[in-house]
Protein backbone atom coordinates (compact mmCIF):
# COMPACT_ATOMS: atom_id res chain seq x y z
CA UNK A 1 0.00 0.00 0.00
CA UNK A 2 2.61 2.81 0.71
CA UNK A 3 4.61 1.66 -2.38
CA UNK A 4 1.09 2.87 -4.08
CA UNK A 5 1.03 5.72 -2.23
CA UNK A 6 4.39 6.69 -3.01
CA UNK A 7 3.71 6.05 -7.26
CA UNK A 8 0.67 8.23 -6.97
CA UNK A 9 2.54 11.11 -5.50
CA UNK A 10 1.61 13.98 -3.44
CA UNK A 11 -1.92 14.08 -5.10
CA UNK A 12 -2.66 11.14 -3.48
CA UNK A 13 -3.11 12.76 0.45
CA UNK A 14 -6.10 15.20 0.09
CA UNK A 15 -8.02 11.71 -1.36
CA UNK A 16 -6.78 9.97 1.19
CA UNK A 17 -8.04 12.49 3.79
CA UNK A 18 -11.78 12.36 2.07
CA UNK A 19 -11.18 8.72 1.86
CA UNK A 20 -10.99 8.28 5.65
CA UNK A 21 -13.92 11.25 6.39
CA UNK A 22 -16.09 9.36 4.34
CA UNK A 23 -15.69 6.21 5.94
CA UNK A 24 -16.02 8.06 9.26
CA UNK A 25 -19.06 9.48 8.01
CA UNK A 26 -21.15 6.43 6.45
CA UNK A 27 -20.34 4.30 9.90
CA UNK A 28 -21.57 7.10 11.79
CA UNK A 29 -24.67 7.77 9.77
CA UNK A 30 -25.40 3.85 9.59
CA UNK A 31 -25.58 3.39 13.43
CA UNK A 32 -27.56 6.44 14.04
CA UNK A 33 -30.00 6.08 10.97
CA UNK A 34 -31.23 2.98 12.33
CA UNK A 35 -34.55 2.01 12.69
CA UNK A 36 -34.52 1.35 16.52
CA UNK A 37 -33.02 4.72 16.96
CA UNK A 38 -35.50 7.08 14.86
CA UNK A 39 -38.94 5.08 14.64
CA UNK A 40 -39.26 1.98 16.26
CA UNK A 41 -42.24 0.00 14.59
CA UNK A 42 -44.34 -0.25 17.84
CA UNK A 43 -43.62 3.40 19.43
CA UNK A 44 -46.84 5.26 18.26
CA UNK A 45 -49.34 2.31 19.32
CA UNK A 46 -47.89 2.25 22.51
CA UNK A 47 -47.84 6.27 22.99
CA UNK A 48 -51.61 6.04 21.41
CA UNK A 49 -52.42 3.50 23.97
CA UNK A 50 -51.02 5.33 27.34
CA UNK A 51 -52.27 8.22 26.35
CA UNK A 52 -55.74 6.77 25.92
CA UNK A 53 -57.31 7.97 28.79
CA UNK A 54 -55.30 10.89 30.60
CA UNK A 55 -52.09 13.00 29.41
CA UNK A 56 -49.53 11.30 30.47
CA UNK A 57 -46.96 12.85 33.41
CA UNK A 58 -43.87 15.27 32.54
CA UNK A 59 -41.42 12.37 33.05
CA UNK A 60 -43.17 10.00 30.71
CA UNK A 61 -43.10 12.40 28.15
CA UNK A 62 -39.72 13.34 29.07
CA UNK A 63 -38.67 9.62 28.29
CA UNK A 64 -40.43 9.75 25.55
CA UNK A 65 -38.73 12.55 24.11
CA UNK A 66 -35.14 10.72 25.10
CA UNK A 67 -36.58 7.18 23.18
CA UNK A 68 -36.00 7.89 19.65
CA UNK A 69 -36.41 10.88 16.83
CA UNK A 70 -39.84 9.84 16.71
CA UNK A 71 -40.45 10.02 20.54
CA UNK A 72 -39.19 13.51 20.08
CA UNK A 73 -41.42 14.63 17.78
CA UNK A 74 -44.93 13.15 19.76
CA UNK A 75 -43.51 14.32 22.51
CA UNK A 76 -43.83 17.84 21.25
CA UNK A 77 -47.39 17.48 20.44
CA UNK A 78 -48.34 15.59 24.12
CA UNK A 79 -45.96 19.01 25.82
CA UNK A 80 -48.60 21.53 23.33
CA UNK A 81 -51.37 20.17 24.56
CA UNK A 82 -50.33 19.92 28.05
CA UNK A 83 -48.76 23.78 27.85
CA UNK A 84 -51.98 24.70 26.46
CA UNK A 85 -55.03 23.17 27.40
CA UNK A 86 -56.75 25.51 24.93
CA UNK A 87 -54.95 24.52 21.78
CA UNK A 88 -56.30 24.59 18.38
CA UNK A 89 -55.95 21.87 15.68
CA UNK A 90 -53.75 24.12 13.57
CA UNK A 91 -51.46 25.39 16.88
CA UNK A 92 -51.00 21.24 17.55
CA UNK A 93 -49.92 20.58 13.89
CA UNK A 94 -47.55 23.61 13.82
CA UNK A 95 -45.83 22.22 17.17
CA UNK A 96 -45.59 18.79 15.61
CA UNK A 97 -44.31 19.96 12.27
CA UNK A 98 -42.04 22.00 13.83
CA UNK A 99 -40.31 19.18 15.98
CA UNK A 100 -40.27 17.35 12.34
CA UNK A 101 -38.50 20.28 10.97
CA UNK A 102 -35.69 19.65 13.57
CA UNK A 103 -35.70 15.89 14.12
CA UNK A 104 -35.39 15.91 9.55
CA UNK A 105 -32.51 18.22 10.09
CA UNK A 106 -30.71 15.77 12.64
CA UNK A 107 -31.25 13.11 10.66
CA UNK A 108 -29.73 14.91 7.41
CA UNK A 109 -26.60 15.60 9.32
CA UNK A 110 -23.27 15.10 7.41
CA UNK A 111 -25.07 14.30 4.35
CA UNK A 112 -23.58 17.25 2.83
CA UNK A 113 -20.41 16.60 3.43
CA UNK A 114 -20.77 12.84 2.61
CA UNK A 115 -22.35 14.50 -1.26
CA UNK A 116 -19.61 16.96 -1.58
CA UNK A 117 -17.10 14.38 -1.60
CA UNK A 118 -18.73 11.89 -3.87
CA UNK A 119 -18.51 14.95 -6.13
CA UNK A 120 -15.27 16.05 -5.49
CA UNK A 121 -13.35 13.11 -5.42
CA UNK A 122 -13.27 12.98 -9.52
CA UNK A 123 -12.02 16.35 -9.55
CA UNK A 124 -9.23 15.48 -6.71
CA UNK A 125 -8.43 12.36 -9.19
CA UNK A 126 -8.41 14.37 -12.33
CA UNK A 127 -6.05 16.96 -10.57
CA UNK A 128 -4.01 14.12 -9.92
CA UNK A 129 -4.13 13.41 -13.71
CA UNK A 130 -3.14 16.64 -14.79
CA UNK A 131 0.01 16.46 -12.22
CA UNK A 132 1.16 13.44 -14.04
CA UNK A 133 0.40 14.39 -17.59
CA UNK A 134 2.28 17.83 -16.49
CA UNK A 135 5.47 15.18 -15.41
CA UNK A 136 4.82 12.92 -18.76
CA UNK A 137 5.29 16.04 -20.61
CA UNK A 138 8.38 17.23 -18.72
CA UNK A 139 9.97 13.76 -19.08
CA UNK A 140 9.87 14.15 -22.79
CA UNK A 141 10.86 17.81 -23.11
CA UNK A 142 13.81 18.83 -25.42
CA UNK A 143 16.68 18.84 -22.76
CA UNK A 144 15.59 15.56 -21.06
CA UNK A 145 17.01 14.01 -23.74
CA UNK A 146 16.17 12.82 -27.26
CA UNK A 147 13.81 9.48 -25.91
CA UNK A 148 12.97 11.49 -22.81
CA UNK A 149 13.73 10.44 -19.03
CA UNK A 150 11.84 7.09 -18.37
CA UNK A 151 11.79 7.53 -14.93
CA UNK A 152 10.20 10.50 -14.82
CA UNK A 153 7.98 9.11 -17.48
CA UNK A 154 7.50 6.03 -15.62
CA UNK A 155 6.65 8.41 -12.46
CA UNK A 156 3.87 10.80 -14.38
CA UNK A 157 2.25 7.94 -16.23
CA UNK A 158 1.83 6.22 -12.19
CA UNK A 159 0.38 9.84 -10.65
CA UNK A 160 -1.90 9.78 -13.41
CA UNK A 161 -3.42 6.56 -13.27
CA UNK A 162 -3.12 5.68 -9.60
CA UNK A 163 -4.98 9.01 -8.49
CA UNK A 164 -7.72 8.74 -11.26
CA UNK A 165 -8.32 5.20 -9.78
CA UNK A 166 -8.60 6.18 -6.51
CA UNK A 167 -11.00 9.16 -6.81
CA UNK A 168 -13.67 7.01 -8.20
CA UNK A 169 -13.08 4.26 -5.91
CA UNK A 170 -14.22 6.84 -3.16
CA UNK A 171 -16.15 8.54 -5.45
CA UNK A 172 -18.48 6.15 -6.20
CA UNK A 173 -19.36 4.09 -2.98
CA UNK A 174 -19.50 7.53 -1.14
CA UNK A 175 -22.13 8.44 -3.80
CA UNK A 176 -24.23 5.04 -3.45
CA UNK A 177 -24.20 5.87 0.59
CA UNK A 178 -25.49 9.23 0.10
CA UNK A 179 -28.30 7.88 -2.15
CA UNK A 180 -28.88 5.18 0.31
CA UNK A 181 -29.05 7.73 3.03
CA UNK A 182 -31.16 10.27 1.55
CA UNK A 183 -33.80 7.51 0.95
CA UNK A 184 -33.46 6.68 4.03
CA UNK A 185 -34.41 10.13 5.87
CA UNK A 186 -36.98 10.16 3.27
CA UNK A 187 -38.36 7.16 4.36
CA UNK A 188 -38.54 8.23 8.14
CA UNK A 189 -39.86 11.80 7.24
CA UNK A 190 -42.53 9.97 5.84
CA UNK A 191 -43.08 7.73 8.76
CA UNK A 192 -43.32 10.84 10.94
CA UNK A 193 -45.52 12.98 9.16
CA UNK A 194 -48.57 9.56 9.49
CA UNK A 195 -47.91 9.46 13.49
CA UNK A 196 -48.15 13.20 13.91
CA UNK A 197 -51.46 12.86 11.35
CA UNK A 198 -52.97 10.41 13.57
CA UNK A 199 -52.21 11.64 16.63
CA UNK A 200 -53.42 15.15 15.76
CA UNK A 201 -57.16 13.99 16.27
CA UNK A 202 -55.96 11.67 19.18
CA UNK A 203 -54.72 14.73 21.43
CA UNK A 204 -57.68 17.04 20.34
CA UNK A 205 -59.68 14.62 22.39
CA UNK A 206 -57.99 16.64 25.75
CA UNK A 207 -57.94 20.05 24.14
CA UNK A 208 -60.46 22.44 26.26
CA UNK A 209 -63.42 23.68 23.87
CA UNK A 210 -63.47 27.47 23.61
CA UNK A 211 -67.10 28.43 23.44
CA UNK A 212 -68.10 29.55 20.10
Amino acid sequence: MLSIIQAAGWPIWPLILCSVVALALVIERLYHLRLSLVAPPRLLDEVIGVTRNSLPAADVVNKLADNSVLGAVLAAGLRGVTAEPRITEPALRQAFENAGRSAVHELERYLNTLGTIAAAAPLLGLFGTVVGMIEIFGSQAPGAGAVGNPQQLAHGISVALYNTAFGLMIAIPSLMFYRYFRRRVDEFQLVMELAAERMVPHLMRFAVRTPD
